[in-house]
């Protein structure tokens, strides 16, 4: 890069409206298919269409707002802090498995109430989130080039492995726990001036998996399960995967009307508003299976362009990345970038049943309150991170 002219002035900071923007449109698209989704459910359960649509938009503005007012500070306050996040995130999760403040819902222990008495709660397993996206890339900078040292790989990982175990055996959420850990493992990759092993165990994951797969219907085909074995959670899953219509009763049922759903739709789908799945056969659709109810009332169609929006939201935020004023930013904005792709596509991949049921939210789409707030302050750090930007004529 040639040296800059003394003369020549710099441009204003830069600020990424674009990114802005895209997470607007996908907030009041979600709020729409909320509405859409929820509201004979809402009226039957509650005699009120709007509950959800209402909590949530409510929500949503406020943490536009408070994005838009935190994305004004300095993110390298987070460089500082990030330790305290990461441990305070630790005693969060032990307090909803330990402490009477942890709330049960639908048979999971994962929310924490936030004043006693009340019925505000949160999940701190979304800090936890958090807490991976800006202390791993903290530690990063400080190990230098111990990062390429086996060791130093161990210790990053280990570190994030610590967060994505609590939210598994703390929160019962196993979803987060796998997120978590990708986030660490990508950051590393990221950092790392060697590829090749990383190639070598990606490669080795999608092989076990792959074969994992085959052997289980190859063992399962013929077997005779008792419902009792359900009792499993997990193994319920896992069963559900592959073979829904066989244990449609135990299981299987929400996953073979999202499909239902999605099939019926066609390519431009039944209009809006007026999917039949969402009326009852599809449970909660409000919230993780939610994009089949998009895909049954806009079609394919619209379901490509969720995924369009999603790709450029993605894009603004890889290029906020490669154009951060330091390593840090460039970090913490690609920790946020895996954790909306990854959880966009674990989403999606289990509303058409190519993985095993688990809790995920569509991004900004799906209902969810600690969701939105958290997904909003990711957004926030972005936006900071791109007001660092400078640009010379």
């Amino acid at each position: 890069m040639p040296k800059k002219n003394k003369k020549q002035a710099a441009k204003p900071r830069y600020y990424d409206y674009n990114l802005v923007a895209i997470v607007i449109l996908l907030t009041c698209f979600g709020l729409v298919m909320l509405y859409s989704t929820s509201a004979y459910t809402s009226q039957v359960n509650y005699e009120n269409d709007m509950r959800f649509f209402g909590r949530q938009a409510i929500i949503s503005i406020a943490s536009i707002l408070g994005a838009l007012l935190i994305s004004r500070l300095d993110y390298h306050v987070l460089y500082y802090i990030s330790g305290g996040i990461y441990v305070l995130s630790l005693i969060l999760m032990l307090l909803v498995k330990y402490s009477p403040l942890g709330v049960e819902v639908n048979g999971a222990r994962r929310w924490l109430t936030v004043i006693p008495g009340t019925a505000l709660q949160f999940q701190p397993s979304e800090l936890a989130k958090i807490a991976a996206i800006t202390f791993i890339p903290c530690l990063i900078i400080k190990m230098g080039k111990n990062v390429k040292t086996l060791r130093g790989s161990v210790f990053l990982l280990c570190t994030g492995g610590l967060l994505a175990m609590g939210a598994f055996l703390l929160t019962e959420n196993l979803s987060t726990g796998i997120i978590i850990g990708a986030i660490t493992v990508i950051m590393i990759f990221i950092a790392h001036p060697k590829t090749r092993p990383f190639i070598i165990m990606g490669g080795i994951l999608a092989v076990l998996v792959v074969v994992g797969r085959v052997v289980l219907q190859t063992v399962l085909k013929d077997a005779v399960i008792d419902t009792e074995n359900l009792s499993s959670f997990r193994l319920g899953r896992i069963l559900v995967w592959l073979n829904p219509e066989q244990y449609s009763s135990e299981g299987g049922y929400q996953i073979m009307q999202a499909l239902y759903a999605i099939g019926s739709g066609g390519f431009f789908g039944k209009g809006l508003g007026n999917s039949v799945q969402k009326l009852g056969p599809v449970p909660e659709a409000q919230n993780d299976m939610i994009f089949s109810i998009v895909c049954e009332e806009l079609g394919v169609f619209g379901g490509l362009i969720v995924l369009i929006l999603f790709a450029y939201l993605l894009y603004r935020l890889f290029f906020i990345a490669e154009n951060a004023p330091d390593f840090y930013g460039s970090l913490v904005v690609g920790g946020i970038m895996i954790h909306i792709a990854l959880q966009v596509i674990l989403n999606i991949c289990v509303v058409l049943n190519w993985i095993p049921t688990t809790g995920i939210t569509l991004p900004f789409i799906s209902y969810g309150g600690t969701s939105i707030l958290f997904l909003m302050l990711e957004i926030a750090i972005a936006l900071s991170i791109s007001r660092q930007i400078k640009f010379t004529e």
